[in-house]
């Protein structure tokens, strides 16, 4: 980064300003001068400078100044190295999946995906909701923007609401600095919110106004920001009736569901599972296990005949743990958490605490390890969920 005065022997320093801009586009740029004038501020700023100051009005302002400047150069460099790392997002073809009623959805989304549409996707938790939005996402006019994601199930009302729409410095404790939320990081992008049916009935509010005029007020703030942003959102509740008991607007569900895709169980589509099984393998192996190579049959039959109330995911986390896990070449039945008969129940099994550790386990399985979404299946909130898993010590 530069600090520079604007009178210089042999330069301006706003003229120098542009001219370090044009050759080095991420370089930031601090002018100061003795003489501000209004002029020479707009121009600065205009020319892309970071930040205009007066000497000796302003002097303790220059420290933290720069240092938000280097943080700025440093950011930009991270945001750089993650998107070099980060494969594309996921598109249709690369879906896998035969089953009729997983390719009606396919075929759905395929048809809205070019369009600014609104699109709500439903769907059991792990059956691929944000897959589906990076796809609607990856093959929409919008791709050259920003896909962004939030489940807003997984925040606090508060920590949800600065997070989507962003705060002024000041306008809570704590908020030391202005924050850019999500909608404005989705500008001409998409923004997927994920268990939608999550959010508190007054952000409800606020998201409608969105998707109505495009505006925004972020937290402590006056003036309305503007966005173009396209928004896709999911839930596993059954809206209508959370409509019905007065816990979701009536006016936001009927926006959001223009164009509603349901997803499939995985036990509605069980002739996908040894595909789905076969590319999991592959994945882990080549990151977790080099030597594991096939599937034996048996293995393969053992998942057609699981429930997956999981879903996807479930089947994701299994095979993950069964290639950590293998010591040969192939994947056996032994190395499902499910594979063997279960032993003779001891009265000491059935009791109270044995069948809800149990239960807590399998659902947190389930779920992925998504806390949020197992303490809602349960009907516990998240903090007793916690005291729960502290108790148990897992």
């Amino acid at each position: 980064m530069v600090v520079s005065d604007v009178r210089l022997p042999d330069a301006h320093g706003v003229s120098l300003t542009k001219q370090l801009k044009e050759k080095f586009p991420d370089l930031e740029i601090i002018v100061l001068t003795a003489y501000g004038t209004i002029t020479d501020g707009v121009e600065a700023m205009r020319n892309g400078a970071f930040d205009y100051l007066t000497k000796g009005d302003e002097n303790d302002r220059i420290v933290p100044t720069v240092a938000r400047a280097v943080e700025k150069v440093a950011l930009q460099r991270r945001v750089r190295q993650l998107e070099q790392k980060v494969a594309p997002l996921p598109d249709f073809d690369g879906m896998i999946g035969h089953a009729r009623p997983f390719r009606a959805a396919v075929d759905l989304a395929r048809r809205v995906a070019p369009l600014d549409t609104t699109v709500l996707l439903l769907g059991e938790t792990g059956t691929g909701k944000e897959i589906f939005a990076q796809a609607l996402h990856a093959t929409s006019p919008r791709r050259a923007g920003s896909f962004v994601a939030i489940n807003c199930g997984a925040l606090e009302r508060d920590i949800l609401e600065s997070e989507l729409f962003g705060h002024r410095a000041g306008a809570f404790t704590g908020a030391t600095r202005d924050k850019k939320g999500l909608f404005a990081e989705a500008d001409h992008g998409t923004l997927f919110l994920d268990e939608v049916g999550e959010m508190p009935l007054d952000l409800q509010v606020k998201l409608l106004r969105v998707l109505e005029t495009g505006e925004f007020l972020r937290v402590g703030d006056t003036k309305p920001t503007r966005v173009d942003v396209r928004l896709l959102a999911a839930t596993n509740r059954d809206l209508s009736t959370e409509v019905e008991t007065g816990r979701f607007r009536t006016d936001l569900y009927y926006r959001l569901s223009v164009f509603t895709i349901t997803l499939p169980p995985l036990r509605d589509r069980t002739d996908d599972i040894p595909a789905l099984a076969e590319f999991f393998k592959a994945q882990f192996s080549a990151k977790l296990n080099p030597r594991v190579r096939s599937l034996h049959p048996d293995f393969v039959e053992r998942l057609k005949t699981h429930p997956w109330r999981g879903n996807v995911r479930e089947l994701r986390n299994v095979l993950e743990r069964a290639v950590i896990l293998a010591n040969s070449e192939q994947l056996t039945p032994d190395l499902l958490p499910f594979s063997s008969t279960a032993p003779a129940t001891s009265p000491d099994d059935l009791s109270l605490t044995a069948v809800e550790q149990a239960h807590i386990r399998r659902l947190l399985a389930q779920t992925g390890g998504n806390k949020a979404e197992a303490a809602r299946q349960l009907g516990i909130g998240l903090t007793t969920l916690y005291a729960k898993i502290k108790e148990y010590g897992f």
